[in-house]
């Protein structure tokens, strides 16, 4: 994980981010500010929640961080890491299938205007893919639409039975791979958000906004009624909440390439040139409000 004496130099950025940015990050935002900035840009993606364990127990450094949800940036507020975050894009949460697989052709003739997509899923040896619940926000952020779905279209229990479990480890994979494993067919479907989706150039199902998290008109009558309890990476159990599923950067004060760069780049992502390339990558608009301005 260290950085090499090339990337050290001058005005460089060291950027870490929530793994289902890869594609954003290192193709685009990444090497757009290298070149504006005559600089080297290094990007690392992994699971939100864990990332920002790392960061904060000083095991890995970063010039800025960027996560999905506002939780893993109060793990770095908490650690006195950061002064505050700001939204720089947002997505939706979506149901992405294989295009040759074994279900493609039952995916493509379903939208999410009725429940015929948690039947698919919940058909026996369809091999669904998932983020770890512990680590990862996307890994929360589907059994909330699981639970929302159960709700919207009141087919109670569907949620379990497409699940088997918050935490089962046969569903459950590491972020980075996750889409890999769809597109390889280890996994007939996935849960993502429309942004890496769409970066990928995967089929998915749009899901309505009661469910899939990404319009905070919807949180009084749909997002705040669900919530789950699994146990943390300390054995404790922990009641989670839905979060916006808004992008959200931070400089961190232990920046090995100082403050400034940092917020240079975080300026960059907030930028028309920015938003450009985050539209181009398929994420929508940032929403909302700095956290702890």
């Amino acid at each position: 994980m260290g950085l090499t004496a090339s990337a050290l130099a001058g005005n460089d950025i060291h950027v870490t981010y929530a793994g289902s940015m890869g594609k954003v990050m290192d193709e685009g935002l990444g090497p757009s500010f290298a070149r504006q900035q005559n600089s080297h840009y290094q990007g690392q993606g992994q699971g939100a929640y864990g990332m920002a364990r790392l960061l904060a127990s000083k095991k890995l450094t970063a010039d800025v961080f960027v996560s999905i949800t506002p939780g893993p940036m109060r793990i770095l507020k908490q650690a006195g890491l950061i002064d505050n975050a700001v939204p720089v894009a947002s997505t939706s949460m979506v149901i992405a299938y294989n295009p040759k697989g074994k279900y493609a052709q039952q995916f493509a003739a379903l939208n999410g205007n009725d429940s015929r997509w948690l039947d698919l899923l919940a058909t026996p040896g369809l091999k669904f893919g998932r983020t770890d619940p512990v680590n990862d926000p996307k890994g929360q952020n589907i059994v909330f639409t699981l639970l929302l779905a159960e709700k919207f279209y009141q087919k109670p229990g569907m949620a379990e039975k497409i699940m088997g479990g918050v935490q089962n480890p046969a569903q459950v994979n590491l972020e980075g791979g996750l889409l890999t494993r769809l597109e390889s067919g280890q996994v007939d479907a996935a849960a993502g958000y429309e942004s890496e989706v769409r970066s990928a150039h995967l089929p998915y199902l749009s899901l309505p906004d009661a469910i899939n998290l990404s319009n905070p008109a919807e949180a009084k009558q749909w997002y705040d009624t669900v919530s789950f309890t699994l146990k943390d990476s300390q054995g404790h159990d922990k009641t989670l909440h839905t979060q916006p599923l808004v992008y959200y950067a931070a400089v961190l004060k232990n920046a090995p390439h100082g403050e400034q760069t940092g917020q240079a780049f975080i300026d960059f992502m907030r930028s028309p040139q920015g938003q450009q390339l985050f539209q181009q990558y398929g994420y929508a608009a940032a929403k909302g409000d700095a956290i702890w301005p």
